[in-house]
């Protein structure tokens, strides 16, 4: 039978050594900002804020088809913020079982499409709600051409998010060490 060991070394933590270590696991991923989905986020962040603060301080409210404008730009804006962070700031590698390839491929090829009827909207409506060569009537008519930057880049996260899910281009090992983005 064996003896019981009469001295046993332990080692003890506090709760607010466990929670330091936790904060300090997010820190952002420089590397994602320069890779191509960033570099595309961070353009469909700051295209989508132009095109929203432009139509938002016009009087947008009177007219149907810039409600719609302002819902697709603030919503997308919105949803590229959470999954610019979620890459950012890894944590979409601690979500492993959500398949974030398809989801970020559905997302873009939703959002070129929302930006597509929102484009179209937003460019239909300029002459039909303000004189030419007013402030209201240039606001609109940036945002429509910044609407039209916006759908692009998200057609181009689209395709690129296309080519992730289905693997063109890499193998297991380099997905893997680029963190699973380009």
């Amino acid at each position: 039978m064996a003896e019981f060991p009469s001295k046993v070394s332990t080692r003890t933590s506090s709760p607010a050594q466990g929670a330091e270590a936790s904060v300090s696991a997010l820190r952002p991923d420089l590397g994602f900002v320069r890779s191509r989905l960033g570099a595309l986020m961070l353009l469909q962040l700051v295209l989508g804020l132009l095109v929203w603060a432009l139509i938002a301080d016009t009087p947008y409210h009177l007219y149907p088809a810039y409600g719609w404008v302002m819902f697709v730009a603030v919503f997308l804006w919105l949803v590229t913020i959470v999954l610019f962070n979620l890459y950012l700031f890894q944590l979409h590698m601690k979500l492993y079982m959500v398949p974030w390839p398809l989801v970020l491929m559905i997302f873009n090829i939703s959002a070129t499409v929302l930006y597509i009827t929102a484009f179209i909207a937003c460019s239909a409506a300029v002459d039909l709600t303000s004189l030419r060569g007013t402030r209201p009537y240039n606001q609109r008519a940036a945002a429509s051409f910044f609407a039209c930057l916006v759908m692009i880049a998200y057609g181009v996260s689209a395709f690129f998010s296309y080519q992730a899910w289905r693997g063109v281009g890499s193998n297991a090992a380099t997905s893997q060490m680029a963190g699973g983005y380009a």
